[in-house]
This record gives structure tokens, C-alpha cells and sequence, in this order.
């Protein structure tokens, strides 16, 4: 059994007498690190160059932090308001100095997205490996304390524990340890409790016998990592717009997080909620028109009658409201046989006298060994209260029928006798790890028994890959499967750019992505669905995602796709070079189109004379704000249309101060605004007053000196850029 301990520091020195001084520490990804444990542990480290540690693990979360005067009076009252006491990890702060001692190291698989690039410490850490690679990579560099937040709750009078969101790699790396353990390793798991976290079930849910130690005191409860909704742009809401035309009634979804996956989910509720404006808005785009082979091929245009199934790394907020929305309710069950029934249309949920005569037709012995009985037993079709013993089958009511269902009479015995209501241990949604906003987190720890029990929280090693024991199950309910990624950039040969620059340094991970286009590949009617904004603007110059070739590739050219950017659907499988690189340039911004044209000519890949299409040439963002303006104003697609934790006066002020940063992001920029700022007659007493509120936020409504005059003139001057 655990030891339960109320002390940090006392936990941390069991771990080292169990273990001893050189320590190898896995630590989950993003939510589900023990940040008082973490810290305290890597505190002793430094105290004593005697302890050797190091630290495996992905995504280390920080608390956003202001890089200037006029940042810091913006984010801190929101961070206050909305982190909380959400504790810093004290060893980001060493690694993206480069301070960190020789006795330590921090190995990352996954970076926060464009955080480390300067960061040299950070970019010779970073292990490079699949998402489904990590445990085995964890596991063969030496693993001997896996620590973990989790959460604990108790029914009946007995203790339960739950990895809530974060099973992804801990279930594929607790039977190894075990196993290790008995072979006489010294291992210690450690858990942390934190009553926030909710409580999920499916593979999450472990015995407190899976632990050597679990810290649990209310001291070190603290607020969990919350992330708040962004904005979504007009380039984003065009973006999943075509990924809603992609995705299939009774299908299979994936998605990513950020702002790309929150217009996704909106788009899809749109489709389902409002059909007829879902497809008045694609004809606004010209999307049938200028894609109408592909959407046919690919898509689907419908409400969701069957609804959608989740089998996806990460856990996002959208998906409850796909939930809540009725669309994602396509349950999948642990019985091959019944899934293939429900999939070809011959079950439904229902149980019905029929099904026995369903699944015998579908290779169901007549006379059913353990296996198969407890098998209909689980799913529900069978009573729960029925017991079988080889020939006879215990009715709930205490009577013994006949096994041996070879007759049509022995059939009908059964189905009066013992047959459940409707199917059971229905999953509408498998996830890795969950991350989001305070709200997705209180509706998480809100959901009924019955509702919990859907959303299943397993390994990476189920969902991002077929292979396995039950391989033929996996490809069963992942019908109609679509993978929705992002990506930064495409070669005009079909090669994706999503974690890395051509110099070699790491923008964030491969994660699972390789994962889900390879099986998009690997499953019957499946795609995996790249989306890349057409361009970037960094340092006030605008250049596009889609190039002629790059020196880095995530997903290589032979495993191209679909991809979306904000102008259409590009479907690159089964393409020649020339059909890839016209599809993609039909895509492209047309500010960049003909150059990227004569490169691909230049290069042979595309006839002299190939001309791209008059329908294709008016790729621009004023085409797509044109597009939207008749939606918007019947109060469509608006900025956060899923609400944030943002306040009315911080999302005015956010686009300001980012449009501020992009003037001074050079020299000469910094100096044109600050003499600007100078030169302005504008003083605290003739401030608008429709600013004031504003500059309230920031304080600056009374400037006390002349650094805050110069403040509050930038900020005016900002403003009056933004405000209407």
C-alpha cells in the first residue's frame, strides 16, 4: 500500500532513502505535474551537487509574464484573476537561462510553442520522439521515480485514485515499473493530490496499491493551469469552416487545441444547428464551386443524425460543447462483433430479441464459452444479473436455460429471459490529457456518474496508434476518421513544417501528430486534415506558409494529405508533383502565388504555360472579411463565440498594446513611436473619455511622472487605432 504523507519535504526524503541519490524522474505532460513536489525536489538537488537528477518530461506550463512596463500593468490583474495561485515550476526559470547546474538535467519532449528558440539549454535538451515513443524512450533512459498529480476521491468507504488528466504515458509505464520493481529495482511512484482536478474514469482509475507514496494536505492544493479561450479570427473562422465540410456523420474526430480547434467546433455546430446558414456561408466563400470535387469526396454536408465518436490525444473544451450540442454521441463499445453490427446499421442501442440472431449471423458460437457470454454481458445485452457455467446460463430470476443456442426456440428462451435494455459501456470520447480554460475544468468535476463513465481517459498507446492486441476493434470504431492538425508551413511538394526551423531549432514537438497522419493512412475512409494560415506577419513584413521547400519537415511529402488553409481545400493524396503543387498554390495567398508559380516552373514541376485559375486568384483577407460581413451581422462568427476570461475593456486593450508591440518590434519603429508619443498634445485632462476606462485598467489615468505620461500617450495613441 501508498504511504500517505502531509509533508513535501517529507516526502521527498522517503523517495531518496527508497531510491537513492541518482534520481530519474518521468513527470507527465502540461496539467498533471506535481509543482510543489517538483519544485522541492529539484531545490534539494541544488542544495546538494551530491543528488544526480534528472527530469523527463513535455510541455512544462508557465504563467504568462510581461516582457515590459506596459505588459506587466495588462497581465498582471488578469493573471491574478484568472492563474490564481497556480505555483511556478522553478526549473523552467533555470532552463530558459541556461543556469542549470551540472547535477541536473531537464530533458523535454514537447516545448511550449515558440518559447525556447532562444533559449539554448532548452533547444540540447529537447528529445525528439513520437508521442507513442515516449514511454519507451522514458523507460530505456533509466526511469526510477514517476510522480504525478492526481486526484483522490472516496466511495463506499474505500479510497479511490485517478490520474485524471493525464494517463497519456503513465498507464504504458506503470506494468514496466511494476515489473521492475519485482525484479528488484528501486522505483518509487509518487503521487500528489489536488481536490481541483476532476475525477475521470476509463484507464485513468488506478489502484492507491500503484503508488509507494501520495502527498496529500490541503497546503499544497493550489489553482490548476488554466489557458483562456483566444480569439478567433476571421483567417481561423474560414479555416474550420472547410474542416466542418470535411467531417462525416457517424465518424471519428480528432482535434487539436487553440484557436484553429475552437473554429472547428463552431463551425461543426453551426452545420448541425443551423444547416441552412452553415451552407449559405460556404457559398459565400465560392466553396462549392471552386471545391466541389473534394468536399464530395472527402465531406459531408448534413446534420449529424449519427453523431461523431472522440478518440483523440488531447481532451479540449469543444468537444463537451460537441456534447452538449448533439453532435458528438456516437458510442463505441469493447465488443468487436457488436461494433461492426452497430457500424453496418444491422444493431442499434437498443437491445432488442433480435440481436442474438444478429450476432450469430455474425460468427457468434451457438454454444458460447465464458468469454463470449461475459462479453454480452458487458456491453448490456445480456443481463447483468445472468450467470453462465459452460451449458447452462443462469436467468435473473433463478431459472437455468440451455446454453446451446443452435435453435431458433433456445433463441427466443434467451431473449425473453435474459436480455439487458440497451447497450452498455458506451465510450463517446477516448483522451490522452486534458488541458483548458477554468470552465471546462468546473464542468469536468460538474458531470453525472452516467456521463463521466463516456468520457474515457486512456493511453497515448490506444489512440494514437492501431497496433495492438485488439487492432481489429481499434479499426472498427474509428470509422470515418478525420485528424484535425495544424501545421506552420507546406512545401509546394506536400511536405508540412509543424515543429521545427530550418536551422534546427525546436518550436514545440512532433507530438502525436506523425501518429494520426499515419493512421489516416492506415484506416478505411480516414484523412488527416493539415490546417495552415496562408501567411505570417512578424516585425510589420507579411510572408507566406506555403514555400517552394524549407530545411525542415515534420510529416514528409510521401504521407501528404489534405490541407486547409483559410482560401480552400487542397487533397493531395494520390497527386503527381504538378497536381500537388497546383492544388496548393490554388490555396495560397494571392500575394504570393505567382512567384511561388515560376519556382515551381522553374524547377520543371508545373508546364511553362500552366496559368493558376481565375477562380483562384482573388485569395485574399479582404475576400474573406467581405465573405463574412451578411454572417456577422446576423451575429455569426463573432470573436469568442465560446465567451473568455478576458474582460470587455482586456480584449480592446490586448489588440491594441499587439499592435503596438508590432510598431516597436524594430529600432527605427521604437523611435517613430516614442517621438510620436512625445510630440503628441495629448495630456490626462483632455483624454477622451470613452479611454478612460481603459487607462484605468492600466493604470494610467493619473500619470504620476513623466515615464508614465509617455505610457499613457502610447497607450492613447494605440487605442485610437482600435476603438471605433
Amino acid at each position: 500500500m501508498a504511504h500517505l504523507l502531509d509533508d513535501v519535504g517529507e516526502c521527498v526524503e522517503a523517495t531518496l532513502r527508497h531510491v537513492g541519490k541518482r534520481i530519474v524522474m518521468a513527470l507527465p505532460l502540461a496539467l498533471g505535474k506535481p509543482v510543489p513536489l517538483v519544485n522541492e525536489l529539484y531545490r534539494r538537488a541544488l542544495r546538494d551537487p551530491g543528488i544526480e537528477l534528472k527530469i523527463l518530461t513535455a510541455l512544462s506550463l508557465r504563467v504568462p509574464s510581461a516582457g515590459s512596463d506596459l505588459e506587466r500593468r495588462f497581465l498582471e490583474p488578469f493573471v491574478q484573476r484568472v492563474f490564481g495561485n497556480y505555483p511556478a515550476l522553478d526549473y523552467v526559470a533555470a532552463a530558459r537561462a541556461g543556469t542549470v547546474p551540472s547535477n541536473i538535467s531537464i530533458d523535454e519532449f514537447y516545448l511550449e510553442p515558440g518559447a525556447y528558440l532562444d533559449a539554448p539549454y532548452v533547444q540540447q535538451h529537447y528529445l525528439s520522439t513520437n508521442y507513442t515513443h515516449v514511454a519507451r524512450d522514458v523507460l530505456r533512459l533509466g526511469v526510477n521515480v514517476l510522480a504525478q498529480l492526481i486526484a483522490r476521491r472516496t466511495r463506499e468507504g474505500r479510497a479511490e485514485i485517478s490520474l485524471s488528466c493525464n494517463p497519456d504515458v503513465t498507464v504504458d509505464i506503470l506494468p514496466e515499473l511494476e515489473a521492475r520493481k519485482r525484479a528488484g529495482q528501486r522505483i518509487a511512484v509518487v503521487g500528489e493530490v489536488n481536490r481541483q482536478l476532476p475525477f475521470m474514469l476509463g484507464d485513468a482509475v488506478v489502484p492507491e496499491s500503484a503508488f509507494d507514496f501520495i502527498l496529500d494536505h490541503p497546503r499544497y492544493e493550489h489553482d490548476l493551469y488554466c489557458p483562456p479561450n483566444l480569439a478567433i479570427s476571421t483567417t481561423d473562422h474560414a479555416i474550420g469552416l472547410y474542416a466542418s465540410s470535411l467531417v462525416r456523420d457517424g465518424g471519428t474526430l480528432q482535434l487539436g487545441i487553440g484557436e484553429l480547434g475552437d473554429a472547428v467546433v463552431y463551425c461543426l455546430q453551426l452545420r448541425h444547428q443551423q444547416n441552412d446558414r452553415w451552407r449559405a456561408v460556404l457559398d459565400s466563400f465560392g466553396a462549392t464551386q471552386r471545391f466541389g470535387p473534394a468536399l464530395q469526396d472527402i465531406g459531408d454536408s448534413r446534420i449529424f443524425e449519427h453523431g461523431l465518436y472522440a478518440c483523440t490525444e488531447m481532451f479540449v473544451d469543444g468537444f463537451l460543447d460537441l456534447y452538449r450540442s448533439g453532435i458528438l454521441k456516437r458510442r463505441v463499445y469493447p465488443s468487436l462483433r457488436v461494433q461492426r453490427l452497430l457500424n453496418s446499421g444491422r444493431l442499434s442501442e437498443t437491445v432488442s430479441a433480435t440481436m442474438i440472431d444478429e450476432l450469430i449471423d455474425a460468427g457468434m458460437p451457438v454454444l458460447m464459452n465464458d468469454i463470449d457470454f461475459e462479453e454480452l454481458r458487458r456491453v448490456g445485452i445480456l443481463h447483468a444479473d445472468c450467470s453462465h457455467t459452460g451449458t447452462g446460463i443462469r436467468t435473473p430470476q433463478g431459472k437455468w436455460i440451455s446454453a446451446d443456442l443452435s435453435t431458433p426456440g433456445a433463441r427466443a428462451l434467451l431473449a425473453s429471459e435474459c436480455l439487458g435494455t440497451h447497450l452498455e459501456e458506451g465510450i463517446l470520447l477516448h483522451g490522452g490529457f486534458f488541458l483548458g480554460p477554468r470552465g471546462f475544468y468546473a464542468a469536468l468535476r460538474e458531470l453525472s456518474e452516467s456521463e463521466r463513465r463516456q468520457f474515457s481517459m486512456t493511453g497515448v498507446s490506444f489512440i494514437n496508434q492501431l497496433e495492438g492486441a485488439d487492432l481489429e476493434l481499434r479499426v472498427a470504431q474509428r470509422q470515418r476518421a478525420r485528424f484535425i492538425n495544424t501545421a506552420m508551413m507546406v512545401t509546394l511538394s506536400g511536405a508540412a513544417v509543424s515543429d521545427g526551423l530550418a536551422d534546427g531549432r525546436v518550436v514545440s514537438g512532433v507530438g502525436g501528430q506523425y501518429n494520426f497522419v499515419a493512421m489516416a493512412h492506415a484506416l478505411p475512409d480516414a484523412r488527416s486534415i493539415l490546417c495552415v494560415r496562408s501567411t505570417r506577419t512578424r516585425d510589420g513584413r507579411t510572408a507566406s506558409n506555403i514555400v517552394w521547400n524549407y530545411g525542415h519537415t515534420t510529416i514528409p511529402r510521401h504521407l501528404r494529405d489534405v490541407v486547409l488553409t483559410e482560401y480552400g481545400v487542397a487533397d493531395l493524396r494520390g497527386k503527381t508533383d504538378a497536381g500537388i503543387a497546383a492544388a496548393l498554390l490554388a490555396v495560397t495567398d494571392s500575394r504570393f502565388q505567382e512567384a511561388l508559380l515560376r519556382q515551381a516552373q522553374a524547377a520543371g514541376k508545373l508546364p511553362r504555360d500552366y496559368r493558376i485559375p481565375d477562380q483562384h486568384r482573388r485569395n485574399t483577407p479582404a475576400s474573406l472579411e467581405k465573405a463574412l460581413v451578411e454572417h456577422r451581422r446576423a451575429g455569426l462568427f463573432t470573436e469568442y463565440p465560446f465567451g473568455t476570461d478576458f474582460t470587455a475593456e482586456e480584449i480592446v486593450l490586448a489588440k491594441a498594446l499587439k499592435q503596438l508591440r508590432e510598431r516597436t518590434s524594430t529600432r527605427l519603429g521604437k523611435a517613430r513611436t516614442a517621438l510620436g508619443a512625445i510630440a503628441s498634445q495629448v495630456v490626462p485632462r483632455s483624454a477622451p473619455a470613452e479611454l478612460q476606462p481603459y487607462l484605468e485598467r492600466m493604470q494610467l489615468d493619473k500619470p504620476a511622472n513623466a515615464k508614465e505620461r509617455l505610457a499613457q500617450r502610447l497607450v492613447i495613441d494605440a487605442l485610437r487605432r482600435v476603438v471605433p
